[in-house]
């Protein structure tokens, strides 16, 4: 019997957002890329996105070998157990994505495996590559044209393509969706009667009010760390700078959100910026709580580059231009090499992926900066990046983000600040 390994990913931009999967089977034995998936599946969460990168993986492998047994890896937590059996399924938008995947092969030919996210970098890529691709309303493309395969692969990509993008086009025609596209590369045997690839997709999620049985929600309890000395004087104070330690006010203040948490008595867990500022913040609350610090790189505050440690009169004084452009895209990074607000979101969205799968159904106190609080706010709300500007966020304030296993957010509390008074 032949083995195959299926890896497949998927990501929303706002979740929901614009949304597509990527997927790709490989030969467990070279690591040689035997088929590829992508699509761009228009507005989605990213549970949805997961199981459609999963069903296309599954289907771009049994067009390859329908006997063959299958290792599917993924860095969603959430559709490995349910996958598994060993998580239910209670969802209803979930069901039918769970039973599609299921109906592939029988479930003694495949087995699931979690990997961490870096460790699923080829179809992430597929994915964001659809998803861009779908933004300019575009066909994906393979990163391997046909051209360089033989005639008999060729072929065989032909074929899937053709049935892929047919049912792209019927689905787009039902839904009256723009720039949905989907192509499958093989690099295989001819593979007639793999129109299925195309499958349609079940409809995302709704905003808003939704069933009572989804469980107890990922919840982070989004604390900004106490004052520093750069604070009052209104300076850059990124992940860049000087890395400065809490001022007398912010030991105060940190002291104050601990306790006031210790009466609350909800905190399971803490992660923490590696950051010295917020490292601190993290320990006194920790040593209230009698609980650990785990540190998570993702936290970290911008990086301001050559602004760190400037006031903005300053930045206005010195690199006038840059900071105007600054202000007007969030895909522009400051002077000297810094980090656009875009490159900060993919991070700080990478690791809100990775906590909510780790702490699933826990309470977790996550002692970070303003841009990653902010951020995490705005992908929850699906609000634009330019919204990062139109919040406050005091130091020492705590806000709280709800994740929910149907991929929803509720954005809980903002900017409060009651325990300081």
């Amino acid at each position: 019997m032949r083995e195959f390994v299926v890896e497949a990913d998927g990501g929303s931009r706002g979740n929901p957002g614009p949304a597509g999967y990527g997927a790709v089977v490989l030969d467990p034995k070279t690591g040689e890329t035997l088929a590829e998936a992508a699509e761009y599946i228009g507005v989605a969460t990213n549970n949805v996105a997961e199981y459609k990168g999963l069903v296309a993986g599954l289907k771009a492998a049994k067009a390859l070998d329908p006997d063959a047994s299958i290792r599917v890896r993924m860095d969603s937590k959430l559709v490995v157990e349910q996958m598994s059996g060993r998580w239910k399924i209670k969802h209803p938008d979930m069901k039918p994505l769970a039973a599609a995947a299921a109906r592939v092969f029988p479930a003694s030919q495949v087995t699931y495996e979690w990997i961490p996210r870096e460790r699923n970098k080829h179809a992430d890529r597929l994915a964001n590559e659809a998803m861009d691709a779908g933004k300019k309303g575009k066909q994906w493309e393979p990163s391997r044209s046909t051209a360089e395969l033989g005639a008999r692969d060729a072929e065989a990509a032909r074929v899937v393509g053709d049935a892929a993008a047919g049912a792209a086009r019927a689905r787009a025609a039902l839904s009256g969706a723009t720039g949905a596209a989907e192509a499958v590369t093989v690099r295989a045997e001819p593979v007639a009667g793999a129109a299925g690839v195309g499958e349609a997709a079940p409809t995302a999620p709704p905003v808003g009010w939704g069933p009572a049985d989804l469980g107890a929600p990922a919840t982070f309890v989004l604390l900004r760390h106490g004052e520093t000395p750069l604070t009052p004087e209104k300076r850059f104070s990124g992940s860049g700078g000087s890395d400065p330690s809490l001022s007398p006010a912010g030991l105060r203040q940190a002291e104050a959100v601990a306790a006031a948490l210790a009466a609350r008595g909800t905190i399971q867990e803490i992660v923490s910026s590696p950051l010295k500022r917020c490292r601190e913040t993290a320990e006194t609350v920790a040593a209230r709580l009698n609980l650990d610090v785990r540190i998570e790189d993702g936290l970290r505050e911008t990086d301001f580059g050559a602004w760190e440690g400037l006031t903005f009169a300053e930045v206005r004084e010195r690199y006038g231009d840059d900071l105007t452009a600054w202000l007007a895209s969030a895909k522009v990074a400051p002077t000297g090499g810094g980090e656009s607000f875009a490159t900060v979101a993919r991070r700080v969205a990478a690791t809100r992926d990775k906590l909510i799968a780790r702490y699933e159904g826990r309470t977790v106190l996550l002692v970070t900066h303003v841009t990653p609080i902010k951020t995490l706010v705005r992908l929850a709300l699906g609000a634009p990046p330019e919204s990062l500007f139109r919040m406050e966020l005091s130091t020492a304030s705590v806000s709280v983000v709800a994740y929910y296993a149907d991929g929803n957010a509720s954005l809980r509390l903002l900017n409060d600040t009651s325990h300081l008074r």
